[in-house]
């Protein structure tokens, strides 16, 4: 199928064209880490994806208009050809990649080659669970904190730090290490420090070892925003945390949820509409095999009616009819609501939380 017409069939539908792809490269991984949700390093994992696949996969894209990557897995860099897809995808006409990583597999002779590649829309991404080996290691594995403080020294070493950044996974046993975090990635000339909520999915679908904070923990961290200065200042430089950018949200855009323009593509081949949405009934298989585009155009009916049940959503949740931040959230995240309760029609995980600090009111005088 010619680009053009796959444009045609997206816009007829009401869709937008995808812009960025997640792209897992592999299921294998280094760690078992207790809060993945897609369980990388199982031994019913995907194995390594081909490169030329993963390649072919990029070139629609760029056909397409899409112009950022985001290259994940598993653990990237288990990957034999993970270097040589960056160095594609540069090549390719992609403005911009991230690779998602827990740092720890990274060598002097592949820091010198990313240095060499000099790309301007290279960021790394480093997943970081805490600012020290007790609160980190509790999620990832003995050994996996020092080996991400090694991984992120040659980083920094190589000239590379200025393109680092830190992802932060919000725990019940973590939330609280958060100004830790950045007063960390301060010392070290990290870019910047993003964090989501744990999804309770994949390997943190059950149990009680590794669960969500509760609203007091969020209502606790902005008490400590309105008080510290000292995290107020390394919010503003570094940080995007939930629960402030909560307090100082915006109404959503009218299309609401931005999937299809961020599918999620799998070392199986299955082609999610965004990187929490994994249902497979709006999924198409065997991409690999139809190619990219032909995926698109055959998904994108299902697609249409997921963004109508997306925007269905305000209305139809109860939860939402007298939330005063409504208009901030229009139901929350679908995504979300799929991963941690299998229905598309239910609040999602974190409607408590952001009803309590809605309901707290933006008391912040400081705006990042």
């Amino acid at each position: 199928m010619e680009p053009d017409r796959i444009l045609e069939i997206l816009k007829m539908e009401g869709l937008h064209s995808p812009k960025t792809l997640t792209l897992s490269i592999t299921g294998i991984c280094n760690l078992a880490c207790a809060h993945c949700l897609v369980m990388a390093g199982e031994s019913n994992s995907a194995a390594n994806v081909p490169e030329s696949v993963l390649c072919r996969m990029i070139e629609e894209l760029v056909a397409i208009g899409g112009e950022g990557i985001r290259i994940t897995g598993g653990e990237p860099l288990c990957h034999p050809d993970w270097l040589e897809l960056i160095r594609f995808a540069r090549e390719a006409g992609i403005r911009n990649i991230l690779l998602q990583t827990n740092g720890m597999l990274f060598n002097d002779e592949t820091v010198a080659a990313l240095r060499e590649l000099d790309f301007p829309g290279l960021s790394i991404q480093l997943g970081i669970d805490g600012s020290s080996a007790p609160v980190h290691d509790r999620t990832r594995g003995k050994g996996s904190f020092n080996g991400l403080m090694e991984g992120l020294g040659r980083l920094i070493q190589g000239g590379l730090g200025s393109r680092i950044t830190f992802l932060f996974t919000e725990m019940r046993h973590n939330l609280s290490d958060i100004p830790a975090v950045l007063e960390l990635a301060d010392q070290l000339n990290v870019f910047s420090v993003a964090t989501g909520t744990l999804v309770r999915g994949g390997r943190a679908s059950a149990g009680n070892l590794i669960v969500p904070p509760v609203a007091e923990q969020y209502l606790e961290l902005l008490d400590r925003y309105d008080s510290d200065p000292r995290f107020r200042e390394l919010y503003s430089k570094l940080g995007n945390v939930s629960a402030v950018e909560w307090c100082c949200s915006e109404a959503v855009r009218d299309e609401g949820c931005t999937f299809i323009e961020n599918p999620y593509l799998t070392p199986k081949g299955r082609l999610y509409p965004c990187l929490l949405c994994h249902t497979d009934d709006y999924s198409v298989s065997g991409v690999f095999e139809k190619g990219f585009i032909a995926a698109l155009a055959e998904g994108a009916a299902a697609w249409a009616t997921l963004m109508q049940i997306s925007r269905s959503r305000i209305g139809a949740l109860p939860v939402c009819r007298e939330c005063t931040g409504r208009d901030n959230c229009a139901g929350g995240c679908m995504g979300r609501a799929w991963g941690s309760k299998g229905n598309l029609l239910a609040e999602d995980d974190r409607c408590s939380f952001r009803k309590a600090i809605y309901n707290r009111g933006n008391q912040f005088t400081h705006r990042h």
